[in-house]
């Protein structure tokens, strides 16, 4: 399962739904998930791809403090 976090709204998605396969890059991920929002791929440049024990990805904005 993949964890969406994008635009204030979370969302849960198969990985066979968007093309995701193990061991795929972060940057190919991003593309998917750029092709899957229909938006341009930069969109997702600043986001973290953190991959679970249990298998699962959350994808999610990069956390800025101060």
């Amino acid at each position: 399962m993949v964890h969406i976090r994008f635009e204030g709204r979370s969302y849960d998605v198969a990985e066979n739904q968007l093309g995701i396969a193990a061991g795929m890059s972060d940057q190919a991920i991003k593309e998917r998930l750029a092709n899957h929002f229909d938006v341009k791929g930069s969109r997702f440049e600043s986001y973290v791809l953190d991959r679970r024990p249990s298998g699962d990805l959350i994808v999610r904005p990069e956390a800025v403090y101060g």
